[in-house]
């Protein structure tokens, strides 16, 4: 980036109910690109096992959460359940965006609403849309992470994301998950850089 440039930074919102499978695209297109930096997003819930502070999420406590929600330190949140806390802090995009790379997220359907309408025309919002409700709750169940009601919880969750869908840029079907990788990496590129599709 010559000094003559200013960086605008971009973000690019990836967002999908529980088990649609953000992550794993957020995760190939850190690895593929090297304009963006993941913003790291801040929850009260417990860390799992190969989870990484700092890295996957900062883990904190709801008492610290609701601290910071006072001192307004985040740019969107969302109680899930129960003293169960996500949001994105602005010193995240501060930070990015300080180091001149696009910022790329892996957020719930709200967060991906509210970061639009604050950023406009710097967010790209992609919804990953899975093949069926099945599909999610057969991944879901297989990932056994959770109880019988904790996962009945999360499927009425799911349906009411899935209701979200038309409120975003763009909309990626993960059907099969090589191809939905490549439309993935085609749609960032005309995203940020104007390629053609």
């Amino acid at each position: 980036m010559s000094s003559v440039e200013t960086f605008e930074g971009k973000m690019i919102v990836v967002t999908a109910p529980s088990g649609a499978g953000k992550t794993t695209i957020v995760k190939h297109l850190l690895k593929t690109y090297d304009f963006f930096d993941f913003s790291v997003s801040a929850t009260t819930r417990a860390k799992r096992k190969k989870e990484k502070e700092g890295k996957d999420y900062y883990f904190i406590s709801p008492k610290e959460f609701k601290a910071l929600i006072k001192k307004r330190a985040f740019l969107e949140y969302e109680e899930v359940y129960e003293d169960q806390f996500y949001g994105t802090l602005k010193s995240e995009v501060d930070r990015i965006w300080d180091n001149e790379k696009h910022i790329i997220f892996d957020i719930d359907v709200k967060g991906a609403v509210n970061l639009k309408k604050k950023y406009k025309d710097r967010c790209h919002t992609i919804f990953i849309k899975p093949p069926s409700l099945q599909v999610i709750v057969d991944r879901l169940t297989k990932r056994a992470t959770e109880s019988d009601a904790s996962l009945k919880k999360r499927i009425r969750r799911i349906k009411r994301e899935l209701k979200y869908e038309p409120k975003f840029d763009n909309v990626l079907l993960n059907d099969v998950l090589d191809t939905t990788l490549k439309e993935a990496e085609i749609l960032v590129e005309s995203l940020l850089f104007g390629k053609t599709l």
